[in-house]
């Protein structure tokens, strides 16, 4: 299936304030390369290109119509504000039905692994899109990963994929798309052990000896001395002698 765009030949040297004119009018700058016709400059309405994606995939095929003539594209790389994800360029590739083309296919994971909803294991993704050579009208929009027979400590690889008829791989057939692991669990570290500080009295455990009353700032109060009997640290005093 082939989808229609509308497109206009732009000039071949366009300032920075051309580029924005067309952003902010919602209309990316492109280019279209590729075939044996040199590159031409072009700008179409970012709402058109984009339903047009949505409805054939990433790879779908485009016919743009410009006042030269038309031009049968696939897009090759589309860049896109790091903000506000609009695109901001396109990179359009001529194509030709009869040629096969290597392409970039996004991969869909189908299905609950048992590894992950029944054994508590974590689902790693290792690979999200695959590289294959096809005709342009042979090339899917996504290919379907099952992962319902996954369990624990299992992988699952390129070569595990069932291929539509036509399609030919370009990754390794070994490499690792999908991993069912253990999930990880952070331990939590038991506080350490108080060091004394060189030089600090070493506190010693509350013994019967050392138990007593303390005051509101935790210091511990002697027993008041016995009646009669000097205060610790007070002098006694030689008794006066009264007369000569």
């Amino acid at each position: 299936m082939e989808i229609m765009l509308n497109v206009e030949v732009r000039a071949e040297k366009g300032s920075k304030k051309d580029l924005s004119t067309l952003r902010a009018a919602f209309r990316i700058p492109a280019v279209v390369y590729g075939g044996k016709k040199p590159p031409i400059k072009v700008a179409l309405s970012e709402k058109e290109l984009t339903a047009a994606r949505k409805k054939g995939g990433v790879n779908a095929i485009l016919r743009l119509k410009h006042a030269k003539g038309e031009e049968t594209v696939i897009v090759k790389e589309l860049q896109r504000d790091p903000v506000t994800d609009r695109p901001v360029h396109a990179d359009f590739q001529r194509i030709s039905l009869t040629n096969k083309i290597e392409a970039k296919v996004p991969l869909s994971i189908v299905g609950e692994a048992p590894g992950v909803k029944t054994s508590g294991g974590m689902m790693s993704i290792d690979l999200r899109e695959l590289r294959i050579k096809a005709l342009p009208a042979a090339i899917p929009q996504h290919i379907d990963v099952d992962v319902s027979h996954l369990e624990l400590h299992q992988n699952l690889y390129v070569k595990d994929l069932r291929l539509p008829e036509g399609v030919e791989l370009l990754d390794s057939p070994d490499h690792v798309i999908i991993r069912i692991t253990v999930a990880k669990v952070e331990e939590v570290a038991a506080p350490a052990a108080a060091v004394p500080v060189e030089g600090a009295e070493a506190v010693q455990p509350e013994s019967a000896s050392t138990k007593g009353k303390k005051d509101d700032e935790g210091k511990l109060v002697k027993d008041a001395p016995k009646p009669g009997a000097p205060a610790a640290g007070d002098k006694k005093e030689p008794a006066k002698k009264e007369g000569k």
